[in-house]
């Protein structure tokens, strides 16, 4: 069974965004780390998944890196992402995304826990999600999270989206802890071992 991994970097406090859902706040505390694990986790997978608001998100980015790989505009680490999401197929759930979008498939809410678990049942590598933090959360609330990645930042933001919400609740397991030279970002990685299907 595939496996779908949760990855997000958070405030040292906890939160997903600054006030009004400000992500920007996040960027200072993420440096190529968050994108170089990033690349990592892209390779290992062949689904991205995502809510419609991070869909968007990287929709206003991600496609000017693949068109412009040689500008100084942008890190190696970002044109190594790019690449490695080239070959790794989009999925978005939502009610409201409308238009043809190359190479990605839009799930309603509705349908959402189904096709994911059935998704889930089928052979292929990881699934993983980036952002979407109410999609995630959903998920994990219905038992079909089976790790989370976190980047905890630097920065102590005091107020903001918190990661976690809803009637999500869940016991994880440790399983590593990761650190990187010149970074003051640390990984924890955690599995949820009581993660079923239940479709």
């Amino acid at each position: 069974m595939r496996k779908i991994i949760v990855y997000n970097v958070i405030s040292l406090d906890g939160f997903f965004t600054g006030l009004g859902n400000d992500v920007s706040v996040m960027f200072p505390m993420m440096g190529d780390v968050f994108d170089s694990y990033n690349t990592e986790l892209l390779r290992t997978a062949d689904v991205h998944l995502m809510g419609r608001v991070s869909f968007e998100l990287f929709q206003g980015f991600w496609p000017k890196v693949a068109e412009n790989p040689d500008s100084d505009e942008f890190t190696d680490a970002q044109r190594d992402l790019s690449k490695a999401g080239k070959h790794v197929k989009g999925i978005v759930v939502s009610d409201t995304l409308t238009g043809n979008w190359q190479d990605v498939r839009i799930i309603k809410r509705r349908d959402a826990y189904e096709q994911i678990a059935e998704l889930k049942r089928q052979e292929g590598k990881d699934i993983l999600i980036t952002g979407s933090k109410t999609l995630w959360n959903d998920l994990l609330a219905h038992d079909l999270v089976d790790e989370i990645h976190l980047l905890i930042g630097n920065r102590i933001l005091g107020q903001g989206t918190p990661v976690f919400e809803g009637k999500t609740s869940a016991s994880l397991r440790l399983i590593d802890t990761r650190r990187w030279e010149d970074s003051d970002n640390v990984l924890l990685r955690y599995e949820i071992p009581d993660s079923i299907t239940k479709f």
